[in-house]
């Protein structure tokens, strides 16, 4: 069984290459000024978002110009849904709230807007567009008058990226890809994407590298962001485009190869250890928030192939542990340790193996910053881990049906989570399922070229990702 994404993509003829994470805590975004007014009235955007929607209390911001009374923005609420709205004169004369909510951190979806405000019919001037499907069931709808001008492309107004206009605490939090605002026409929806030809109920990218982005009627404000460049993100690569965003509180380790076309695997927000566990960075790093123990488990969840990841030790807190779990053992509290379970394998910071009621001295114990990797055959039913790169116990994860230096022979025939148990506030782990948040000193991938490692990967073994589980998931 996998479990991932709903909109995930098992293969495309057009790849995205990177996206762009954003850690909301951080105060993250990207910002540029218009080089002057543009067409107010007619534009389009097109995003492709992965979004950490775990916190209460938090709209996320995915554009913003204008003032506090005046603007043009787009974001997601905390209940969550969408809200596009615009006010002009201190009044809203367009709002579009969809009744659709979005409750799925582990999927990237599309999101499309155009709005042309010199059409006749009312709802035409303003159009959202979901993962390829039109928008027509909302709880809100006001509609602009005919020839409407929006404040937006006013040169006195940046367009912010991820964050409010006032750089409020209204920031963005997960991941973005493919960003492209057109200035002064409604690019078809047909040029961003299509519906896949085996799935059809599957909405994938295209190619949109040679989208004028400033066609007739724009003046220059258009942009396409596609994030390849890691010392420059806000590079605007698209045709005819301007000057570059400014990066704000993001990094070169922000770039991320978790995107539309390669869904890689996080840790899951919903099923957790209660609200006491946090997530960040794109809910791959977690950490405990009270002296309770508390599991955190993956997005995906695998019963064959052969997998690798790897797990840093953030916190000064020694009580963490990492490793699987069967995935039927796993209940909605998670305050428990999930190497507990009788169908639990764990790996302590103190150097203990875990599984049910037995834990018991094993391998060495590894500090704040140390990098444990873990093997997973399923193939064979062994687990194997790594202090800084070093097989614990002599282990050998290539060996196979030998499985020298095998922690356990695990349970075969059951869907297992990766997981982890933290216990205080200063227990805490940042995971690499192959799209790291963490600078990688050395770069390794695996055999098919997928994921950044700081170790090598074992021959035989992949990274978590949406195309590996498509060919070795099984």
């Amino acid at each position: 069984m996998i479990v991932l994404g709903t909109n995930s993509i098992k293969d495309t003829g057009f790849d995205v290459t990177n996206s762009v994470r954003f850690e909301q805590s951080d105060d993250p975004y990207f910002q540029k000024s218009p080089t002057g007014d543009g067409n107010q009235r007619t534009f389009t955007f097109s995003v492709w978002l992965k979004m950490d929607l775990h916190a209460s209390g938090d709209t996320h911001k995915i554009f913003d110009t204008g003032t506090g009374t005046n603007y043009f923005t787009f974001y997601v609420t905390e209940e969550p849904k969408l809200v596009v709205k615009g006010r002009i004169s201190g009044s809203t004369v367009f709002e579009l709230i969809p009744t659709q909510v979005f409750r799925d951190p582990t999927a990237w979806f599309h999101l499309y807007i155009a709005v042309d405000t010199t059409q006749g019919t009312a709802s035409n001037r303003g159009k959202i567009y979901i993962n390829g499907s039109q928008v027509t069931d909302f709880g809100t709808a006001t509609y602009p008058s005919q020839n409407t001008d929006f404040e937006i492309q006013n040169a006195s107004y940046p367009f912010r990226l991820g964050a409010d206009k006032n750089l409020g605490d209204e920031h963005y939090d997960g991941y973005m890809a493919e960003y492209m605002f057109v200035d002064g026409a409604v690019q078809a929806l047909s040029d961003f994407g299509e519906f896949d030809e085996d799935s059809p109920t599957i909405w994938k990218p295209k190619d949109i590298s040679a989208i004028d982005v400033n066609p007739a009627n724009s003046n220059g404000n258009g942009f396409y962001l596609d994030f390849k460049d890691s010392s420059n993100l806000g590079n605007d690569v698209g045709v005819n485009a301007g000057t570059d965003f400014s990066e704000n509180n993001i990094a070169a380790t922000d770039q991320a190869t978790d995107t539309p076309t390669n869904n890689f695997c996080t840790f899951n927000p919903i099923a957790n250890g209660g609200e006491n566990l946090t997530f960040s960075e794109g809910n791959t790093t977690v950490f405990n928030g009270d002296n309770t123990w508390r599991s955190g488990f993956s997005t995906f969840a695998v019963n064959s192939g052969k997998w690798y990841f790897e797990a840093k030790r953030t916190g000064s807190s020694a009580n963490a542990w990492v490793g699987i779990v069967d995935t039927s053992q796993v209940d909605g509290t998670g305050v428990y340790k999930f190497n507990n379970k009788s169908r639990g394998y764990g790996y302590s910071a103190s150097g203990e193996k875990g599984n049910g009621s037995s834990e018991s001295a094993w391998g060495d114990a590894y500090a704040q910053n140390d990098i444990v990797g873990i093997a997973v055959d399923f193939t064979n039913s062994k687990i194997y881990f790594s202090k800084n790169g070093t097989w614990q116990n002599s282990g050998n994860p290539e060996s196979g049906s030998t499985g020298t230096g095998s922690m356990y022979d695990i349970a075969s025939g059951y869907d297992y989570f990766f997981a982890t148990a933290l216990y205080s506030s200063s227990a805490g782990f940042a995971f690499n399922f192959g799209s790291p948040s963490f600078a990688i000193s050395s770069g390794n991938a695996d055999a098919d070229g997928y994921g950044n490692f700081e170790y090598s990967v074992p021959s035989g073994y992949f990274s978590l990702n949406t195309k590996n589980l498509a060919e070795y998931g099984g």
